[in-house]
């Protein structure tokens, strides 16, 4: 959806929700402290605020615009539906701009100057850990839709894309099995490549997988001439891919003009999805590699529900991808948690979070109370030249989180 279709909702000031009815919630913070913010949450009226946060501007545009989309998809259903206790949802959208800092400010302003009962969005770790000390310090709600690095948990935020165990791990796993011997590296310069590649270096180590080469390059690189030559001559058996946003486009346009394909060095990317094959080319990119959760090729009725309603929406040649899915389960989330708790107040959905499900496109998924992340089921997929990615592995059942590997030896003393 363009900037101009998405209509921003005029804040309350913040002097006018405090004269309603306010919710005084407290709630322990992930560092083992307590906050006392005051909530300026009004649930006196027949609607409740929400905030969508997500950038709509900037290198991660490429990304994130349709993950604003499924969260706006998600809240109409729901309305439509008769809303969240009685109320329906009041959406309050803000961009971004591909900027930490800005990610903070709008967090900040939707939290205590539009007064919203959950924010959900954010795509990179930089901007959720820019975002997380609002979160904690003024006592609100994150649902985080993208799957990360792991290592993390807060009570003030709700991880909905996959954690390490639940995508990287599993991508390495296949990898080996398909005889896999050696690695290079290639990802965007900041905290999610950087602590995803000491996670494979460490699972390489412990399961004899050789790394090759380790580069790195800003968000919104587009000169890869480099990178890819120095990628090729080294011979790898796969390229193991964290960039993030339109830098995908470059990379995969020079690797296919370097040469390079599929069928010799594959590259796996767990960023790429089917919006960003369409930025890149489906000619650039067939025949690759992706890990994920979700796939729109995924064959189930609630996904087949979801694909049809998001291209109703939203255009019929728009696809729908893992982040988009994940947003749009993480609404579902929210209100089937307010619901069981009876209450918008976070003390109260934090208490009722552990064991609420949904049927969402990608499978049942649970939330897990004890690190606010949620079951999900591991997918490798491959892009295919018609631009969609159809699933060649998959785990079977959903996985329980394990953001901190404490299940895998090769994995301690990671921070």
């Amino acid at each position: 959806m363009s900037q101009s279709r998405m209509v921003k909702v005029l804040a309350v000031p913040a002097a006018v929700a405090m004269a309603g009815l306010l919710l005084t919630a407290c709630g322990a913070k992930d560092d083992g402290g307590t906050s006392t913010a005051a909530s300026c949450v009004d649930t006196t009226k027949d609607t409740i605020k929400v905030g969508s946060l997500h950038s709509l501007s900037g290198t991660m545009a490429i990304s994130e615009v349709t993950v604003a989309n499924s969260t706006k998809l998600a809240v109409d259903q729901i309305n439509a539906a008769g809303g969240v206790l009685g109320k329906k949802i009041e959406l309050v959208l803000e961009d971004g701009a591909s900027d930490p800092k800005t990610f903070a400010e709008k967090a900040e302003k939707l939290i205590s100057a539009d007064c919203v009962a959950a924010v959900f969005g954010g795509w990179t770790s930089s901007s959720r850990k820019a975002m997380k000390p609002k979160f904690e310090t003024l006592n609100s709600l994150l649902y985080y839709p993208v799957q990360y690095e792991g290592l993390e948990d807060s009570k003030n935020i709700f991880y909905t894309g996959a954690t390490t165990n639940q995508q990287i791990v599993p991508a390495l796993d296949y990898l080996k099995q398909k005889g896999i011997k050696s690695l290079y590296l290639v990802g965007s310069d900041y905290v999610f490549p950087q602590t995803a590649n000491r996670e494979i270096k460490a699972y390489a180590a412990a399961n004899g997988i050789e790394i090759k080469g380790e580069d790195y390059t800003p968000l919104g690189s587009t000169d890869f001439s480099t990178i890819v030559n120095k990628v090729r001559n080294a011979k790898a058996g796969a390229v193991f891919n964290t960039l993030n946003g339109d830098s995908n486009v470059a990379f995969f346009r020079e690797y296919t003009n370097a040469g390079l394909k599929a069928a010799d060095m594959p590259v796996v990317s767990v960023s790429i999805a089917e919006e960003e094959v369409a930025g890149i080319g489906a000619q650039n990119i067939a025949g690759q590699l992706t890990a994920w959760n979700y796939y729109q090729t995924v064959d189930s009725p609630a996904n087949k529900k979801f694909v049809a309603d998001y291209k109703a929406a939203f255009g019929a040649d728009k696809p729908t991808s893992d982040p988009m899915e994940a947003a749009y389960a993480s609404v579902f989330l929210w209100k089937n948690t307010v619901e069981k708790a009876k209450s918008f107040a976070v003390a109260d959905v934090q208490a009722a979070a552990d064991g609420v499900t949904f049927e969402a496109p990608e499978g049942l998924v649970t939330i897990d109370g004890a690190n606010h992340h949620i079951t999900k089921t591991a997918r490798i997929g491959e892009i295919r030249p018609d631009g969609l990615i159809y699933t060649v592995w998959d785990s079977g059942k959903a996985i329980t989180p394990d953001p901190y590997l404490k299940t895998y030896d090769w994995a301690k003393g990671l921070k």
